[in-house]
């Protein structure tokens, strides 16, 4: 079981992003992500999504930069667009949803798991107890209808999910994760071995596509990233 990293709550409102807004976020979140590996690796990555404020920001990047909850479902969704066709390069698996989605969750998880050799029963079980966890104990009139659970090859994850009060317009995000079995990754010139060895991995995934570009040089710290609903 993971552990409760943070809550926002936001303005609850209705609507999606237009197609065009949807298509640009999904291609923009995978080069965030890749770069974010390529420099952190992917305990960096989980880390922030794992994090309200930088979950926030990150949506802001994208594209998704209105004070609403539908940052969360767009976000959510366009990862799983952009990541569909690299994720088993990238070793980072964008699970559940919104609504339907977030009820195949654990047959996702299983699919996963039997992949890359991890327990996806047991993962599943994680989710279904955080969602359960967040629905009964702890969103106090909040009705949870999203559930996104990122999982990364080493059994690391994130979870973000959101509830709405419609007496009150108002929806609350809660995030969570377990963490890494790696310590995490501050630099990108290395921080010892096993994170120089997960910096090397994601850097591996990501030249491995075709019109990569060549990673950069270990010269400096770079910069951090600055931290409707999606159609279904």
């Amino acid at each position: 079981m993971g552990q409760r990293t943070g809550s926002a709550d936001l303005p609850l409102h209705g609507g999606r992003v237009p197609e065009w807004l949807a298509g640009r976020m999904a291609r923009l979140g995978r080069v965030i992500v890749e770069a974010i590996m390529l420099h952190y690796g992917r305990p960096e990555l989980l880390r922030r999504l794992a994090h309200p404020f930088s979950f926030q920001s990150l949506g802001a990047v994208m594209g998704m930069d209105w004070h609403s909850s539908g940052i969360t479902t767009s976000v959510i969704g366009a990862l799983r667009r952009g990541l569909a066709d690299a994720e088993w390069e990238l070793g980072i698996h964008v699970c559940g949803g919104r609504g339907r989605h977030s009820r195949r969750t654990p047959a996702e998880l299983l699919a996963v798991g039997e992949r890359v050799g991890l327990d996806g029963a047991r993962l599943g079980e994680h989710s279904r107890l955080v969602a359960k966890v967040d629905s009964a104990a702890v969103q106090d009139g909040f009705e949870l209808y999203l559930h996104g659970f990122i999982v990364a090859d080493d059994g690391s994850w994130a979870v973000v999910q959101q509830g709405m009060n419609p007496a009150r317009r108002q929806a609350r995000r809660l995030h969570g994760g377990r963490a890494p079995a790696v310590p995490r990754v501050r630099r990108h010139d290395g921080d010892g071995p096993r994170a120089a060895a997960d910096v090397a991995t994601g850097a591996r995934a990501v030249a491995a596509r075709p019109g990569a570009a060549p990673a950069p040089a270990a010269a400096g710290r770079p910069a951090r990233p600055a931290g409707g609903e999606p159609p279904t």
